[in-house]
Protein backbone atom coordinates (compact mmCIF):
# COMPACT_ATOMS: atom_id res chain seq x y z
CA UNK A 1 0.00 0.00 0.00
CA UNK A 2 1.45 3.38 -1.06
CA UNK A 3 0.49 6.09 1.43
CA UNK A 4 -0.13 9.62 0.09
CA UNK A 5 -0.53 13.10 1.60
CA UNK A 6 -2.24 15.86 -0.40
CA UNK A 7 -1.23 19.51 0.06
CA UNK A 8 -3.26 22.14 -1.84
CA UNK A 9 -5.04 25.29 -0.71
CA UNK A 10 -8.03 24.52 -2.97
CA UNK A 11 -10.41 22.12 -1.24
CA UNK A 12 -12.03 21.12 -4.53
CA UNK A 13 -8.70 19.94 -5.94
CA UNK A 14 -7.86 18.03 -2.75
CA UNK A 15 -11.24 16.32 -2.87
CA UNK A 16 -10.88 15.34 -6.53
CA UNK A 17 -7.35 13.98 -6.14
CA UNK A 18 -8.25 12.24 -2.89
CA UNK A 19 -11.14 10.45 -4.62
CA UNK A 20 -8.85 9.35 -7.43
CA UNK A 21 -6.06 8.09 -5.17
CA UNK A 22 -8.35 6.45 -2.60
CA UNK A 23 -10.26 4.51 -5.24
CA UNK A 24 -7.14 3.15 -6.93
CA UNK A 25 -6.02 -0.22 -5.64
CA UNK A 26 -2.78 -0.17 -3.67
CA UNK A 27 -3.03 3.49 -2.62
CA UNK A 28 -4.29 5.26 0.50
CA UNK A 29 -4.62 8.96 1.37
CA UNK A 30 -3.34 9.34 4.94
CA UNK A 31 -3.56 13.11 5.30
CA UNK A 32 -4.44 16.46 3.71
CA UNK A 33 -3.18 20.02 4.18
CA UNK A 34 -4.35 23.44 2.95
CA UNK A 35 -0.99 25.20 3.31
CA UNK A 36 2.71 24.42 3.48
CA UNK A 37 2.98 24.61 7.25
CA UNK A 38 0.12 22.17 7.68
CA UNK A 39 1.75 19.92 5.08
CA UNK A 40 4.97 19.70 7.09
CA UNK A 41 3.04 18.89 10.26
CA UNK A 42 0.89 16.25 8.54
CA UNK A 43 3.89 14.60 6.89
CA UNK A 44 5.78 14.48 10.20
CA UNK A 45 2.74 12.86 11.82
CA UNK A 46 2.00 10.30 9.09
CA UNK A 47 5.37 9.58 7.38
CA UNK A 48 3.76 8.99 3.95
CA UNK A 49 5.49 7.39 1.00
CA UNK A 50 4.57 10.24 -1.36
CA UNK A 51 3.38 13.84 -1.01
CA UNK A 52 1.50 15.66 -3.77
CA UNK A 53 2.52 19.27 -3.11
CA UNK A 54 1.08 22.46 -4.59
CA UNK A 55 3.49 25.40 -4.96
CA UNK A 56 1.41 28.49 -4.29
CA UNK A 57 -0.18 28.16 -0.87
CA UNK A 58 -0.69 30.56 2.07
CA UNK A 59 1.34 30.67 5.31
CA UNK A 60 4.19 28.63 3.75
CA UNK A 61 4.48 27.80 0.06
CA UNK A 62 5.08 24.35 -1.34
CA UNK A 63 8.76 24.91 -2.08
CA UNK A 64 9.47 25.95 1.52
CA UNK A 65 7.46 22.99 2.77
CA UNK A 66 9.41 20.67 0.46
CA UNK A 67 12.71 22.03 1.80
CA UNK A 68 11.57 21.49 5.39
CA UNK A 69 10.41 17.93 4.73
CA UNK A 70 13.53 16.94 2.79
CA UNK A 71 15.79 18.44 5.45
CA UNK A 72 14.21 16.23 8.13
CA UNK A 73 16.28 13.04 8.44
CA UNK A 74 13.29 11.19 9.90
CA UNK A 75 11.41 11.78 6.63
CA UNK A 76 14.15 10.56 4.30
CA UNK A 77 11.87 7.86 2.86
CA UNK A 78 9.16 10.34 1.84
CA UNK A 79 9.11 11.44 -1.81
CA UNK A 80 7.51 14.67 -3.05
CA UNK A 81 5.79 15.40 -6.35
CA UNK A 82 5.18 19.07 -7.07
CA UNK A 83 1.70 19.28 -8.61
CA UNK A 84 1.05 22.75 -9.99
CA UNK A 85 -0.07 24.92 -12.88
CA UNK A 86 3.25 26.80 -12.92
CA UNK A 87 5.78 24.83 -14.97
CA UNK A 88 8.42 27.48 -15.67
CA UNK A 89 12.12 26.76 -15.33
CA UNK A 90 12.67 28.68 -12.09
CA UNK A 91 10.01 26.65 -10.28
CA UNK A 92 11.41 23.44 -11.72
CA UNK A 93 14.95 24.21 -10.54
CA UNK A 94 13.85 25.41 -7.11
CA UNK A 95 11.66 22.34 -6.64
CA UNK A 96 14.45 19.95 -7.59
CA UNK A 97 17.02 21.75 -5.45
CA UNK A 98 14.57 21.63 -2.55
CA UNK A 99 14.46 17.85 -2.91
CA UNK A 100 11.35 17.15 -4.97
CA UNK A 101 11.31 13.87 -6.87
CA UNK A 102 8.81 14.89 -9.51
CA UNK A 103 7.11 17.85 -11.14
CA UNK A 104 3.73 17.55 -12.86
CA UNK A 105 1.16 20.00 -14.18
CA UNK A 106 -2.33 19.96 -12.69
CA UNK A 107 -3.67 19.12 -16.13
CA UNK A 108 -2.02 15.69 -15.96
CA UNK A 109 -4.36 12.81 -16.77
CA UNK A 110 -5.44 10.59 -13.87
CA UNK A 111 -3.60 7.52 -15.17
CA UNK A 112 -0.37 9.50 -15.61
CA UNK A 113 -0.65 10.92 -12.10
CA UNK A 114 -0.99 7.48 -10.54
CA UNK A 115 1.92 6.22 -12.63
CA UNK A 116 3.97 9.18 -11.38
CA UNK A 117 3.25 8.29 -7.76
CA UNK A 118 4.39 4.72 -8.41
CA UNK A 119 7.52 5.94 -10.19
CA UNK A 120 8.78 8.22 -7.42
CA UNK A 121 7.82 5.67 -4.76
CA UNK A 122 10.21 3.27 -6.49
CA UNK A 123 13.03 5.81 -6.15
CA UNK A 124 13.03 7.21 -9.69
CA UNK A 125 12.87 10.91 -10.61
CA UNK A 126 10.00 12.16 -12.72
CA UNK A 127 9.42 15.34 -14.70
CA UNK A 128 6.63 16.20 -17.11
CA UNK A 129 7.72 16.82 -20.71
CA UNK A 130 7.15 20.58 -20.31
CA UNK A 131 9.13 20.74 -17.08
CA UNK A 132 11.94 18.69 -18.61
CA UNK A 133 12.15 21.04 -21.58
CA UNK A 134 12.29 24.04 -19.24
CA UNK A 135 15.13 22.50 -17.26
CA UNK A 136 17.16 21.54 -20.33
CA UNK A 137 16.51 24.88 -22.07
CA UNK A 138 17.94 26.72 -19.07
CA UNK A 139 21.24 24.87 -19.39
CA UNK A 140 21.31 25.08 -23.18
CA UNK A 141 20.71 28.85 -23.15
CA UNK A 142 23.95 30.71 -23.95
CA UNK A 143 22.64 33.65 -21.93
CA UNK A 144 22.40 31.49 -18.81
CA UNK A 145 25.31 29.05 -18.70
CA UNK A 146 25.44 26.51 -15.88
CA UNK A 147 27.21 28.05 -12.85
CA UNK A 148 29.44 24.98 -12.35
CA UNK A 149 29.16 24.80 -8.59
CA UNK A 150 31.15 21.69 -7.79
CA UNK A 151 30.36 20.06 -4.42
CA UNK A 152 33.49 19.16 -2.47
CA UNK A 153 31.92 15.74 -1.90
CA UNK A 154 32.22 15.01 -5.63
CA UNK A 155 35.82 13.96 -4.98
CA UNK A 156 34.48 11.13 -2.81
CA UNK A 157 32.83 9.41 -5.76
CA UNK A 158 34.50 6.40 -7.31
CA UNK A 159 35.12 6.23 -11.06
CA UNK A 160 32.13 3.91 -11.42
CA UNK A 161 29.92 6.27 -9.41
CA UNK A 162 30.92 9.21 -11.61
CA UNK A 163 30.05 7.12 -14.65
CA UNK A 164 26.64 6.33 -13.20
CA UNK A 165 26.14 9.98 -12.21
CA UNK A 166 26.47 10.92 -15.87
CA UNK A 167 23.88 8.31 -16.80
CA UNK A 168 21.48 9.49 -14.08
CA UNK A 169 21.98 13.05 -15.33
CA UNK A 170 21.11 11.87 -18.83
CA UNK A 171 17.74 10.71 -17.53
CA UNK A 172 18.31 6.95 -17.45
CA UNK A 173 16.46 4.77 -14.95
CA UNK A 174 18.21 2.20 -12.76
CA UNK A 175 17.07 -0.53 -15.14
CA UNK A 176 18.48 1.28 -18.17
CA UNK A 177 21.76 1.97 -16.36
CA UNK A 178 22.00 -1.69 -15.39
CA UNK A 179 21.43 -2.84 -18.97
CA UNK A 180 24.01 -0.42 -20.37
CA UNK A 181 26.72 -1.32 -17.85
CA UNK A 182 25.82 -5.03 -17.72
CA UNK A 183 25.17 -4.99 -13.98
CA UNK A 184 22.08 -5.91 -11.99
CA UNK A 185 19.36 -3.29 -11.35
CA UNK A 186 19.99 -3.73 -7.60
CA UNK A 187 23.68 -2.93 -8.08
CA UNK A 188 22.77 0.18 -10.06
CA UNK A 189 20.36 1.23 -7.31
CA UNK A 190 23.05 0.65 -4.66
CA UNK A 191 25.48 2.89 -6.54
CA UNK A 192 22.84 5.62 -6.86
CA UNK A 193 21.98 5.43 -3.16
CA UNK A 194 25.66 5.63 -2.19
CA UNK A 195 26.10 8.70 -4.40
CA UNK A 196 23.12 10.41 -2.79
CA UNK A 197 24.58 9.66 0.64
CA UNK A 198 28.05 10.95 -0.28
CA UNK A 199 26.69 14.10 -1.93
CA UNK A 200 24.17 14.76 0.83
CA UNK A 201 21.13 14.89 -1.43
CA UNK A 202 17.64 13.58 -0.78
CA UNK A 203 16.69 12.42 -4.23
CA UNK A 204 18.15 11.29 -7.56
CA UNK A 205 16.57 14.32 -9.25
CA UNK A 206 19.12 16.43 -7.37
CA UNK A 207 21.86 14.27 -8.88
CA UNK A 208 20.74 15.57 -12.28
CA UNK A 209 21.27 19.15 -11.11
CA UNK A 210 24.73 18.29 -9.73
CA UNK A 211 25.71 16.54 -12.97
CA UNK A 212 24.99 19.70 -14.95
CA UNK A 213 26.14 22.34 -12.49
CA UNK A 214 29.43 20.59 -11.80
CA UNK A 215 30.21 20.50 -15.50
CA UNK A 216 30.41 16.69 -15.55
CA UNK A 217 27.50 16.61 -17.96
CA UNK A 218 27.39 19.12 -20.80
CA UNK A 219 24.05 19.55 -22.63
CA UNK A 220 24.20 18.38 -26.21
CA UNK A 221 27.36 16.34 -25.68
CA UNK A 222 27.22 12.57 -25.26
Amino acid sequence: MISVVLADDQALIRTAVSELVSHTGGFAVVGEASNGLEAVDVVRATHPDVVLMDIRMPVMDGLQATEAICADAQLSATRIIILTTFEDDEYVLRALRAGASGFLGKGTEAEALMAAIRTVNEGEALLSPKATRALIDRYLSPAEPAPHRVPDELTLLTEREREILLLVGSGLSNGEIAAGLVISPQTAKTHVNRMMSKLGVHDRAQLVIIAYESGLLVPGRS
